[in-house]
């Protein structure tokens, strides 16, 4: 039949090729496979992106907006009592008039307040 040498080069070219074919087969199994295990992750990223996102429940709540307050209107000095109020708005008018000297009234006004 066939010579020797010449059946065993035919015979090891028959069997690359069955290998050839059978890597190329299985090569192209595993290629459909990875395309459609790559298709059903983009459509199951796709659902994810089209759902709300829900409210992570470890973020820190925002702080309360800052509550500006008007600053509190000069005290009076300690101790001004209506009274004493009342004897300086009268030191003052007699000051004015002239009654009393800028000296006397500065005098007259530290003994009301204490100083």
């Amino acid at each position: 039949m066939f010579k020797k040498g010449r059946g065993r080069s035919l015979l090891k070219k028959a069997a690359a090729g069955g290998v050839a074919y059978a890597a190329g087969h299985y090569g192209g199994k595993k290629s459909a496979e990875q395309q459609n295990t790559d298709a059903q992750q983009n459509a199951q990223i796709s659902d994810l992106q089209q759902q709300p996102t829900p409210p992570s429940t470890n973020q820190q709540p925002a702080p309360p907006p800052p509550v500006y307050q008007q600053p509190a209107p000069p005290a009076a000095p300690a101790g001004l009592t209506d009274e004493n109020f009342a004897q300086l708005k009268q030191l003052g008018a007699l000051n004015e008039s002239g009654v009393l000297t800028d000296a006397e009234f500065e005098a007259a006004k530290q003994k009301i307040l204490g100083i």
